[in-house]
């Protein structure tokens, strides 16, 4: 993949400043207590209320070329996106930094099967092998404190599967968002498909009778935190990202997501990660690895 224009800000330190950002969502998730609806639906509406209008201005040509299918594409990557958020978020009052981070960010694996189930794209044999190595750390991680015998580790599976569906769900954002990237540029996308995130996550809260208001200021920090941290700065400089750079170094890149947030754990939340879980941890990063290597050699980019 070659970009079309000679972008004013290197694509590969936009890409570095964007992972230690994403790298601080996790953190500022444990900070807040607010219920984890509640800090998605705000993560998520403060990221459109902050690139919407810039969107609107610089690009409202493609904003307005989106058309009936693509408005469905860009609707059901939001609810995907939705899932995700909620899963993750709650995963990580179930079980470490490290181990939620590390699963949440496997789906790049789940973006490949995925791929390959649904799309019939071909999988090489080192993708294969990528995948079987990732899944090994993923069981690791997932299964491995239950067959310890602990109740106390028992209790983290939980927040383990949750980490995993909220990895299964950004996969599907990923493949549902995919062609529609393509054709439009940044900012309208990730506003459309913010935006019908937000407003799933709106119906949700309301469903469950969640309170929207009623939260301190410290609160209100965290949550417009969140969004000009992980959101502004994170994934939509991702997305930027992936117009300027082969998307293999962009998936590799998001492997140093996981080191970031365990580290920021241990020195901010003194959450210090078992050997178990940095062993896990590790076999499924060199899994991701060398499966999204392997996408290089597909994809030719």
């Amino acid at each position: 993949m070659a970009a079309s224009d000679d972008p004013a800000v290197p694509p590969l330190l936009a890409l570095g400043v964007a992972v230690l950002a994403i790298s601080t969502s996790a953190i500022l998730v444990r900070w807040s207590d607010a219920p984890n609806v509640v800090k998605a639906l705000y993560r998520v509406s403060f990221t459109v209320g902050a690139l919407g209008p810039l969107a609107f201005r610089r690009r409202h040509r493609e904003r307005s070329s989106i058309g009936r299918r693509d408005g469905v594409v860009a609707v059901t990557a939001g609810v995907l996106l939705a899932v995700h958020f909620v899963a993750w978020f709650e995963s990580l009052d179930h079980t470490s930094v490290a181990a939620s981070v590390t699963l949440v960010q496997a789906q790049p694996v789940f973006v490949v099967a995925g791929a390959w189930l649904l799309l019939g794209e071909r999988v090489t044999r080192r993708s294969l092998v990528g995948i079987g190595v990732a899944l090994v750390g993923m069981a690791w991680l997932s299964v491995g404190p239950a067959l310890a015998g602990s109740m106390a580790l028992a209790g983290t599976t939980y927040g383990n599967a949750l980490a995993l569906l909220g990895a299964i769900a950004a996969a599907g954002y990923v493949l549902a968002g995919r062609s529609l990237r393509r054709r439009l540029a940044v900012l309208p996308y990730v506003t459309v498909v913010y935006t019908a995130c937000a407003a799933v996550l709106l119906v949700v809260a309301l469903r469950r009778g969640t309170a929207l208001l009623a939260y301190p200021p410290h609160e209100w920090v965290l949550f417009v935190a969140m969004a000009i941290g992980p959101g502004v700065l994170g994934h939509t400089v991702v997305n930027w990202a992936l117009g300027h750079v082969e998307s293999h170094v962009v998936s590799v890149s998001l492997l140093g997501e996981p080191v970031g947030s365990t580290l920021l754990a241990a020195l901010l939340l003194s959450e210090v990660p078992t050997a178990g879980t940095l062993g896990g941890g590790a076999v499924v990063l060199a899994g991701i690895y060398v499966t999204a290597s392997a996408r290089r050699r597909v994809a030719g980019d």
